[in-house]
């Protein structure tokens, strides 16, 4: 007999059914005209069409011309430069001649920018980087809109490349659509070791050859990082909602079991279509309990804080309201069972062989803390993703995963959860709301009142730090950086500064209205505030030696009660529009929404 489900996992589903009643009912109206009017290119003129196959050989020409052959889009993420995106680069040949084995078809429709925020990191190029979120899903659809297509096979990993992907086939929600990922690189130089390094750098015990060195040593080959930061928390994600092949995310890249896993994504995406009469649209699988399947999924592994931004908009792309309520309340009973770096010493590789996102499915799943009642690209319910793959004598074979962890120290079952709660929490007060990442801060850490002191940019803060004018307990206050202001950059550059400062024997916190790396770790840090500074937000108009409250357990954030009152001070934030190509984006940042409505460009869902 199947598990009962959660009440409170039962009430934050029915919650978000009953918000998003109507804006869900007029996307899947939307999705049904798309696809009632004969969205794939039977619909094509012969003009259309022989544009569309211009360039295939004669082989292909005739099964494009022929309507009952399905054909797949491919819209892939590659680059040579990111080392998570480079393995894609032979996908498409591998895609093309699974298809063809299976008398179908695949094209190339498109590519996808992505870019890494470990190269941008305190550069101005990283103002763009959360917007490329929206512009990829724009991309996504300029890829489909040829209308040549049955399936769809998106392939990407990183940060804003998943989300903007799914935002992108969500506006195409008639189409079957499929995730592949690319896997991770092997281990290298252990995650706290390289931590050590840069907060010794930041301290100045090394110099700048020992901190390349070590970062080399951790980032050293084709593949995605090893550290449980956004981009890997987008491939559990896909896993928990169904979009990828059971157990497929961290199968590492250039593997025979990596190359017949994509060959085999490319069958399944087949399968879904109509013309194989198990018709399963990207629309079908993305519901209310997909979503909420998806932030279980996010507590249960102390994933990404970015997903606090992401969700939310991949969420709206197929009608459906969710809000930072729904993850604090969700967090109360989820535990967390995963212990990767950042909230541990182990990697994703580790965490792979001791049970991985198999493991801790199961474990929700028997605990009632997963809604079964969904679909997926592999059919009814998630018990198949209880399952990981291996190559046997016939091909790929999926079998349970470990009954009992492989490692305790990595993942243990729900009967003994590394803590209670899941690992992201909401504070809010008198200073708006924000989300904290607990699952990598020690408890007696999660709480502090100290001065403030405010910085309006990260190198201000370092010059404080350099001249050796920041000493004491402290909260490190950095507006003017949300969405609106500069286009919400990650403020990772203060970490090992703040790390620093704690192993000094400070109790240190940061505040800002900006956004923290996935890999976000031992630093108290409230962050994504809103409303922000540029907008009203009462964290624009506190000064130093104001006393701030943070508390992740009781979730309060409070500062001087005189706030409100204030005048908010004259900031000139006009450099933040110029060079690095910041002058293209003025409209997103004039448009976008805020951090708890997901920090989009897009409205009217």
């Amino acid at each position: 007999m199947p598990p009962s489900i959660h009440p409170t996992l039962q009430l934050v589903t029915d919650r978000i059914r009953e918000r998003s009643a109507a804006t869900r009912q007029r996307y899947l109206d939307g999705i049904r005209d798309q696809h009632a009017a004969g969205s794939h290119r039977g619909a094509l003129s012969c003009g259309n069409l022989a544009h569309g196959m211009a360039a295939c050989d004669a082989a292909g020409k005739e099964r494009l011309t022929d309507e009952r052959i399905p054909n797949i889009a491919i819209v892939s993420a590659y680059n040579d430069m990111l080392s998570a995106h480079q393995p894609y680069e032979r996908y498409p040949d591998i895609i093309r001649a699974a298809a063809r084995d299976a008398g179908a078809m695949a094209q190339f429709a498109g590519g996808v920018p992505a870019m890494c925020d470990g190269v941008t990191q305190g550069r101005d190029g990283m103002d763009l980087s959360l917007f490329s979120r929206d512009v990829i899903a724009m991309a996504t659809a300029i890829a489909l809109s040829h209308d040549m297509f049955d399936a769809v096979l998106c392939l990407g990993v990183c940060d804003k490349i998943v989300p903007g992907l799914v935002i992108g086939a969500l506006t195409f929600g008639h189409l079957p659509t499929v995730f592949v990922p690319a896997g991770p690189m092997p281990s290298g130089l252990p995650n706290k070791e390289k931590a050590a390094v840069r907060e010794a750098y930041a301290a100045g015990e090394v110099g700048r050859d020992a901190l390349i060195a070590a970062e080399s040593a951790s980032y050293h080959a084709p593949g995605t990082c090893t550290f449980y930061g956004t981009a890997n928390s987008n491939q559990m994600l896909m896993e928990f909602m169904g979009l990828q092949l059971p157990g497929s995310s961290f199968v590492p890249p250039g593997t025979p079991l990596r190359e017949a896993l994509t060959a085999h994504a490319t069958r399944q995406a087949l399968a879904l279509t109509q013309l194989a009469g198990t018709y399963t649209p990207v629309a079908q699988i993305v519901s209310e309990a997909t979503i909420v399947n998806a932030m279980a999924g996010l507590l249960a592994t102390g994933g990404s804080t970015n997903h606090t931004l992401h969700l939310v908009a991949m969420a709206a792309a197929a009608g459906i309201r969710i809000d930072w309520h729904d993850f604090a309340e969700l967090a109360r009973v989820v535990p967390t069972l995963a212990q990767v770096y950042p909230n541990g010493m182990a990697d994703v590789n580790a965490f792979h062989e001791a049970g991985g996102l198999g493991f801790v499915i199961r474990e929700l799943l028997d605990a009632g803390l997963l809604n079964d009642n969904v679909q997926t690209i592999v059919g009814p319910g998630l018990r198949r993703y209880t399952e990981a793959p291996s190559l046997g004598e016939g091909g790929l074979v999926w079998q349970p995963v470990t009954a009992a962890s492989g490692d305790r120290s990595v993942v243990r079952g729900t009967a003994e959860p590394f803590q209670t709660e899941g690992g992201l929490a909401v504070v809010e007060g008198n200073l708006g709301r924000a989300v904290v990442k607990v699952s990598a801060v020690k408890p007696e850490q999660r709480s502090i009142t100290a001065p403030a002191r405010v910085f309006q940019s990260q190198k201000a803060f370092t010059d404080a730090f350099d001249a050796g004018q920041l000493d004491g307990d402290l909260v490190v206050v950095v507006p003017w950086q949300g969405p609106a202001a500069n286009g919400m950059p990650e403020l990772h550059q203060l970490s090992p500064y703040l790390g620093t400062l704690q192993n000094r024997g400070h109790k240190v916190a940061l505040l800002t209205d900006g956004r923290m790396s996935g890999a976000s770790g031992k630093i108290l840090a409230a962050i994504h505030v809103t409303p922000e500074a540029v907008r009203g937000g009462l964290i624009g108009r506190l000064r130093d030696g104001d006393i701030v409250h943070i508390d992740a357990a009781t979730g309060r954030l409070e500062g001087p009660a005189d706030l409100a009152t204030r005048a908010s001070p004259e900031v000139d934030l006009s450099a933040n529009g110029r060079g690095m190509g910041r002058e293209l984006f003025a409209a997103f940042r004039d448009r976008v929404g805020g951090s708890e409505s997901g920090a989009s460009v897009f409205a009217g869902w």
